[in-house]
């Protein structure tokens, strides 16, 4: 099972995959987890 990262959390530097609608979030080292641009929804998978 994946880990899940939710919005405000500063997961490190990735693509990240929203658990909705799979919309990709790439992400700085320092940079915090956004909703997703999307759909809103606020837990994602890391992809890469």
């Amino acid at each position: 099972m994946k880990k899940i990262f939710k919005t405000g959390q500063k997961p490190g530097k990735g693509v990240y995959d929203c658990t909705n609608c799979h919309t990709k979030v790439e992400l700085e080292e320092s940079s915090k987890m956004p909703p997703c641009p999307k759909c809103t929804n606020n837990e994602f998978t890391k992809q890469r």
